[in-house]
């Protein structure tokens, strides 16, 4: 694991937008193998889990099609934009708004900035991309961003500024979209089972705090 690690930092240091980009793209794929599995289990019937599974189609198959589809987000916009995001935005912070890096200031600037542009950004970019990769036009896109994005918006929210806080605070810039991605492999879960829950009676429970026009 050390040498592994190693190796990382080697490639990082030599090839950094390369090597970002890389290692977003099989973090999300290997991210999406584990949504599909909780999928799975919450689709399931109760008797599966006391009674073995003869059926075929019962059994759990990886979509990988849908791997390789996720994948090519995280290779294609969350490494290069999150390579990009994370070294600019520690750049302006400090050169721009001349905070002392490590202080509270820094730090709550960072999770602000980073929480109410990149966050939203992220969402959009998600589910447009799931939609256009399944074939749905624009007016299907639209319904379903409505559908999701204000949910996935709000449960996020309690959870992310308090990652991006560790993140800020003690990870090395040129670490901390891994340190995002390492994460990511639990928030694919729960974009996907976000996806996969259509109109869900509780995401209208949730919209009708702040009900979209």
């Amino acid at each position: 694991m050390l040498r592994l690690w190693k190796w990382y930092q080697n490639c990082l240091a030599v090839h950094p937008v390369k090597t970002q980009v890389i290692s977003s793209g099989i973090i999300w794929g290997v991210g999406d193998i584990a949504a599909q599995a909780v999928t799975h289990s919450f689709s399931t019937p109760n008797t599966a889990h006391t009674h073995q599974i003869q059926d075929d189609d019962e059994e759990f198959k990886i979509n990988w099609k849908r791997v390789a589809t996720t994948s090519l987000f995280g290779l294609g916009f969350v490494g290069p934009v999150g390579h990009y995001w994370y070294e600019g935005l520690d750049r302006y912070i400090r050169l721009r708004l001349m905070l002392k890096p490590d202080s509270f200031r820094f730090v709550a600037s960072k999770v602000a900035i980073d929480g109410f542009l990149f966050g939203p950004l992220d969402l959009l970019a998600f589910f447009t991309y799931m939609g256009l990769s399944t074939g749905k036009n624009i007016p299907q896109i639209k319904e379903d961003v409505k559908r999701d994005f204000l949910p996935a918006f709000i449960l996020e929210g309690g959870i992310w500024p308090i990652v991006q806080v560790a993140n800020f605070r003690y990870v090395p810039v040129r670490y901390q979209l891994l340190y995002v991605n390492l994460f990511c492999l639990l928030d694919s879960c729960f974009l996907s089972w976000i996806e996969q829950q259509q109109d869900a009676q509780w995401k209208q429970w949730v919209k009708s705090f702040l009900p979209l026009k």
